[in-house]
């Protein structure tokens, strides 16, 4: 899966940082403006991410859009676009997580396992999903980019059996659905981080507030004007 065609291997100054376009296909003469946009996110952000951490963010979205096609790993092709609805999107909720183990249900593309790993690679990351391509795109993409606390595995989350510190999820449209499949694979003390667009109705927050702590915390997505939410549960009994 590495990218046969390349460019010049001269730095492409993108204020404070240079990124080498060697190895990017798809993004080319846009690579300059893409690491702009995504610098200031970072910083906007409050995000300590060093150039080799942006660099490889932006050639894993370089990849997802070298083989969406192969794989159907997005709706989304205009690169601009797709790394403020998916890159940045997942970078703003790296301040909120708690600490621990990770792992991500329903991760299709690896969002946001790969972009929690590639900013945070002291912390052992799991990407779960039942559809096999998506799977084997995340595992060739983790070799390409060195990481090495990324752990791919094709499995329904009913057949899956270890626990974790954290369990995060941007695939679900129900929350109550998410709890009932993430709540068996969570460790003690645990928490559950949803990724919602809206926050949840209070009829879904009144099912689950004799058992869990819940706290709604709104995200500010640098350049996306849409609602953006993260919900972060922990067992009332733990």
């Amino acid at each position: 899966m590495s990218a046969s065609a390349k460019t010049s291997s001269s730095s492409t100054s993108t204020g404070n940082i240079n990124i080498d376009p060697t190895g990017f296909v798809k993004l080319g003469s846009q690579l300059p403006k893409l690491a702009s946009i995504l610098a200031q996110a970072v910083n906007e952000l409050s995000l300590s991410l060093n150039e080799k951490q942006q660099r490889t963010l932006l050639l894993y979205l370089d990849q997802l859009l070298l083989w969406n096609k192969a794989y159907n790993l997005t709706a989304i092709t205009d690169p601009e676009e797709a790394l403020i609805k998916h890159v940045i999107d997942c970078l703003s909720i790296i301040t909120h997580l708690p600490t621990g183990s990770l792992l991500d249900i329903g991760t299709g593309a690896g969002l946001p396992a790969v972009i929690i790993a590639i900013c945070q690679p002291e912390r052992s990351c799991t990407a779960l999903d039942s559809n096999q391509k998506k799977i084997r795109f995340i595992k060739q993409i983790s070799s390409e980019l060195g990481l090495r606390n990324m752990q791919p595995i094709a499995s329904r989350i009913e057949a899956h059996e270890a626990s974790y510190d954290v369990v995060t999820s941007r695939a679900f449209a129900s929350l109550i659905d998410f709890v009932e499949v993430a709540q068996p694979r969570l460790a003690d003390d645990g928490y559950l981080c949803a990724m919602k667009g809206k926050a949840p109705s209070d009829e879904e927050l009144q099912a689950l507030d004799s058992d869990w702590h819940i706290k709604t915390i709104k995200l500010t997505v640098p350049r996306l004007h849409d609602s953006r939410h993260l919900i972060e549960m922990s067992a009332k009994n733990a």
